[in-house]
């Protein structure tokens, strides 16, 4: 914090869950003019809706004393609301990358006086594509602009951002590289590929530890036929992935914060930096495609000091990942023996 406030452009790498919104949001509203400068002044670029919606209502809080306005913009939303929404007097812009090229097309954002640009969780928004969009909108505002990287892993590419991007940024890790928190228990369970759907009906029944859990599948089409079984049985679960309508994804978001909704089955964009606390459980239902995957995914739990279980389904052909995140996790990933499933 004190590294932004003064100025400096930062690269902050933490694990996941530790605070890295109020690092950035907090100096980032103090530095607002609200009487003298009506323009947008900083901008904040993250990978998906869901995470729009929740950093523009984290730094709506954090400003709320001091009369900042923070307008979020991202697909699947009307393009009418967000246009009204800018045509009020605007601070700060929380913006997916290839919605906000959509409103520069048209000449409905003006960025060429932003003072501060935020990347957050800025190894997703490559991995999804948005490289090309980054460097087009960061040509758009001003070169002594001040930037902020905030990334839970640093990637070659995301290195490669940073230098081209940053002046003389400062690096600031907390934790190692891509680790865990400490308070994930991790622990795998071997199980054939097809017991899977009746081994995560067992854990979701016969255990009350489970209070909420976050499961996460590969495909939206994995997601969709997961929830449609468990519905099946009577469990209270839902899904989010990136081609349901947008009111219906923030209808389940809203359900699944408020604590109303037990279980949530997601792709891996979808949850992507989303900060629910109450998460007890994450359940690799589909063994992660990597090690940044990994930590990635099991970071939806145990945020903020609280304590959460990371459980990952391991089967015939997931030994060689399992392998790999071994290598990195070591003895925290622990094998464990579920209960004889019933046919």
């Amino acid at each position: 914090m004190p590294l932004v406030r003064s100025g400096q452009d930062v690269v902050g790498q933490a694990q996941t869950g530790t605070g890295k919104t109020a690092a950035f949001g907090i100096p980032l509203v103090e530095k607002i003019d609200t009487k003298g400068n009506p323009k947008i002044q900083a901008l904040v670029l993250v990978p998906t809706r869901e995470l729009a919606v929740q950093v523009s209502g984290e730094l709506t809080k954090i400003g709320k004393y001091v009369g900042i306005r923070v307008v979020s913009i991202y697909g699947g939303r009307s393009m009418k609301g967000q246009l009204e929404a800018l045509g009020r007097a605007t601070h700060v812009v929380v913006a997916t990358p290839g919605r906000l090229m959509d409103h520069m097309e048209r000449g409905t954002v003006d960025i060429g006086q932003v003072r501060t640009v935020v990347l957050d969780e800025a190894d997703q928004m490559l991995d999804i594509g948005f490289a090309d969009a980054i460097a087009y909108i960061l040509r758009s505002t001003p070169r002594s602009r001040q930037t902020l990287l905030f990334s839970a892993t640093i990637p070659g590419p995301i290195r490669g951002l940073a230098r081209r991007y940053l002046r003389d940024p400062f690096w600031v890790r907390v934790g190692g590289d891509g680790e865990p928190v400490e308070q994930v228990q991790q622990v795998y369970y071997e199980v054939a590929d097809l017991d899977r759907p009746k081994a995560l009906e067992q854990l979701l029944t016969q255990s009350s530890v489970v209070t909420q859990a976050l499961v996460f599948r590969r495909t939206k089409i994995g997601v969709d036929w997961l929830v449609s079984k468990l519905k099946q049985r009577s469990l209270d679960i839902e899904a989010i992935h990136g081609d349901m309508p947008q009111s219906h994804r923030q209808a389940v978001m809203e359900r699944f914060r408020a604590g109303s909704l037990r279980v949530l089955v997601a792709t891996n964009v979808a949850a992507r930096g989303l900060d629910i606390p109450e998460v007890s459980h994450v359940i690799n239902y589909d063994i992660p495609d990597n090690l940044e995957e990994y930590v990635h995914r099991i970071g939806r739990t145990a945020r903020m000091g609280r304590d959460g279980v990371a459980i990952t389904f391991v089967s015939e052909w997931d030994f060689p990942m399992l392998d790999a995140i071994q290598a990195h996790v070591g003895d925290d990933l622990k094998l464990e023996q579920l209960a004889p499933l019933k046919s």
